[in-house]
């Protein structure tokens, strides 16, 4: 996967997460956890182009890291709210955790990648 395909794929899935929190139930939990899962959602694809301009090996190790991270809170964070059923659509929930399940693979490989190149 080219870094263009990829920066598409996190832009796509943060639009995909913005538009889920639609639908989460307007509960005090359900309103703390979408602003949780935006942040944590778009957070990737701002740190993807910061990474792209990388000031060296270890800077661009360093931001794929944290898009890393955050990638794997926006996972928790669907589980969380699935499991507390605080939206009716599953079927949403479940693409969604598909998608940043591939993320996630993809970033443990590039960072396992820049981290045996340097």
């Amino acid at each position: 996967m080219d870094k263009f395909t990829l920066e598409e794929r996190l832009i796509d899935f943060a639009a995909g997460i913005i538009l889920f929190t639609n639908h989460l139930e307007k509960s005090v939990a359900g309103i703390h956890l979408v602003g949780q899962i935006v942040r944590s959602s778009t957070s990737p694809a701002l740190n993807y182009g910061e990474a792209q301009s990388a000031e060296s090996k270890k800077d661009f190790i360093h931001k794929m890291g944290i898009c890393l991270k955050e990638l794997r809170e926006t996972f928790n964070c669907l589980k969380i709210i699935e499991k507390a059923k605080l939206i009716s659509k599953i079927e949403l929930v479940t693409a969604l955790k598909l998608e940043v399940n591939e993320l996630i693979s993809i970033f443990v490989s590039s960072i396992k990648t820049a981290k045996s190149n340097s």
